[in-house]
């Protein structure tokens, strides 16, 4: 795999650059370049179809990119650079770059035999080589941070999705992440708890923590980002602050989108 890109400053959380993503004669991803600050919320909406949940994957690599770069932190992910060749690291070394990138799923994807302290506990003492006892203490003040410290006990299958979802994002925020990554975090949930969960994600968002969210919440992306970033056909459109793109669109295709989404 050719790199495809050159390196450039690490003053941002992530970079991606140049990126090409293909499922069999699908080009999924067609050259995307994005720079994400520290500390700021970037939005990214678009169509189904458009390569936001491939994008996003990426990042973490659990989705191998066919060229292009992507760091955190300053950090290439998923390989090593030996002059103008990359080289893939081992699953032990990918792994062990994953437990510094929160990734929150759609479907909340807790472990179902595992109580919900022990699914926030899991990673950090896993992955991390963590002390458990200080991890448990830090685990039950997120889990009262999201509002779900009453369910410490308890099983996902005896929580509400909202609660799930807010335990995920516990779990995430576990692992101290450099930053966190949502995947339409409230398109699995009836309607009724959508607000409960954008509202624990607002709150990341007020104390500076790093966050890219793939949603179709307008209000949510108007009210929070700091950049807006709109996807079609994989590539992006158009990016900017959200008075910028959610209502002054300089695009036809993104001005199509948002009066269909609103």
């Amino acid at each position: 795999m050719s790199a495809g890109a050159t390196a450039v400053t690490s003053e941002y959380a992530v970079e991606i650059l140049g990126v090409h993503k293909t499922f069999g004669s699908l080009e999924v991803l067609r050259g995307i370049d994005l720079q994400v600050r520290r500390g700021e919320v970037t939005v990214i909406l678009g169509p189904s179809g458009s390569g936001k949940s491939t994008l996003l994957r990426a990042i973490n690599h659990l989705e191998r990119v066919d060229t292009g770069l992507i760091k955190v932190d300053g950090e290439l992910i998923g390989y090593r650079q030996k002059g103008n060749r990359l080289h893939e690291l081992s699953e032990r070394e990918v792994l062990h770059q994953r437990s510094s990138i929160g990734f929150v799923f759609q479907n909340f994807n807790l472990f179902p035999h595992l109580t919900v302290l022990q699914n926030v506990v899991e990673a950090p003492v896993s992955a991390q080589k963590r002390n458990r006892a200080e991890v448990e203490t830090e685990a039950r003040a997120l889990l009262e941070r999201v509002g779900v410290a009453d369910k410490a006990d308890a099983y996902p299958r005896q929580l509400s999705g909202g609660q799930q979802q807010r335990v995920a994002i516990a779990r995430a925020l576990a692992l101290r992440p450099k930053v966190i990554l949502f995947d339409e975090p409230t398109s699995a949930l009836d309607p009724e708890l959508v607000g409960e969960v954008l509202a624990v994600i607002k709150q990341l968002a007020h104390h500076g923590t790093t966050l890219i969210v793939v949603t179709h919440e307008i209000g949510f992306a108007r009210e929070v980002a700091d950049t807006v970033v709109f996807m079609d056909a994989g590539v992006i459109v158009e990016q900017g602050p959200p008075q910028q793109v959610l209502d002054a669109p300089q695009h036809e295709r993104t001005r199509t989108f948002i009066s269909r989404v609103l």
